[in-house]
């Protein structure tokens, strides 16, 4: 099972932050907590496990957290933890660093040393995101690495931003991966977090070629993500956007056996499949969310459809919708 999930209303409110402690220190580190709330703790917490890596949501309304030399000395999974900052303010100290934390904020810790941290959240939202990983995935040495460890970066925008907007679409849609999806989402991650980092010390020359053309490959899918309904976007336009020659891209994406043209196409087809399945569409008509992706020829959409899944788009809306029903009603029973 790839995702578990936890949350402190299961217990009564006395047990509830030592619920908590023992969860945190069998998905994550152990390290020394504590809270404000500790009295009647209120936290949940989501893991989606990818074998070596893993990314995990928590919700809590405060928490301090310190990993002391002693911890380190009895037990170091030599691990860096990444974690994006939803909600809520703080900060956190590691090697003589301090910074402050506010919403959008990605920081980053390293197992094998001390480090403070005390957040303060609400409780009605996930606090925070936090990619877990062996120092040895990640592929940048770990002399440049630590030259980041609690400094702010920026989830914002730019690379920063297409990290963040990833981690949250991970945890959004952790039930609907399989063991199969296991080696891409691991990959994209982490060339994801490299090319972060990279960009942050301008240091992209430490990464290797190959995590270089994947941190570009990266970048160029989330373009298409973010442009998908765009009708004139094209091959040219991705290529312009990323200060790449046409050739050049078509080369990276010959890589994954594909083309530009077949990619663009590839991703629309499958969004267009996504809401035809969806329940909360059902009223919208086949044509507007053919075009809402892109899809401006209602026939050609329709053939593309079927060439791709092996069945009109009607029969499929009505096959899912039937698959719906039949669940409801086994629920129901």
């Amino acid at each position: 099972m790839l995702v578990t999930e936890f949350s402190t209303e299961v217990v009564a409110a006395p047990e509830r932050f030592a619920r908590f402690e023992e969860v945190t220190a069998g998905t994550h580190l152990r390290n020394r907590l504590r809270s404000n709330d500790w009295k009647d703790f209120h936290a949940k917490v989501r893991v989606l496990d990818l074998g070596d890596l893993q990314v995990s949501a928590q919700a809590f309304p405060h928490l301090e957290v310190a990993r002391t030399t002693k911890m380190i000395r009895q037990s170091d999974p030599e691990v860096y933890m990444i974690n994006y900052i939803l909600d809520g303010e703080g900060a956190l100290s590691q090697g003589g660093s301090e910074t402050r934390l506010q919403a959008g904020d990605l920081t980053m810790l390293d197992s094998s040393h001390p480090f403070d941290a005390h957040r303060q959240t609400l409780q009605d939202s996930w606090s925070q995101l936090t990619v877990q990983l062996p120092h040895k995935l990640l592929p940048l040495p770990e002399k440049t690495v630590q030259r980041v460890l609690a400094t702010p970066l920026s989830g914002r925008s730019g690379m920063g931003g297409v990290l963040a907007r990833w981690l949250s679409d991970l945890n959004a849609r952790a039930s609907e991966f399989t063991p199969d999806d296991l080696s891409t989402l691991t990959s994209v991650t982490l060339d994801l977090l490299a090319s972060v980092i990279a960009r942050c010390l301008e240091a992209e020359e430490a990464l290797t070629p190959e995590a270089r053309r994947s941190a570009l490959r990266v970048r160029i899918n989330a373009f298409v993500e973010q442009h998908l309904a765009d009708p004139t976007m094209t091959p040219q336009t991705i290529a312009d956007a990323h200060h790449i020659s046409l050739r050049h891209l078509q080369q990276l994406l010959a890589e994954n056996d594909t083309s530009p043209a077949a990619w663009i196409r590839h991703r629309r087809l499958e969004r267009c499949r996504l809401d035809l399945a969806s329940p909360r569409l059902n009223a919208r008509p086949i044509q507007a969310i053919a075009a809402r992706w892109g899809f401006t020829d209602p026939a050609h959409f329709s053939r593309l459809f079927r060439a791709a899944f092996g069945i009109a788009p009607r029969d499929f809306r009505n096959l899912q919708a039937e698959a719906c029903a039949n669940r409801q009603q086994a629920c129901a029973g």
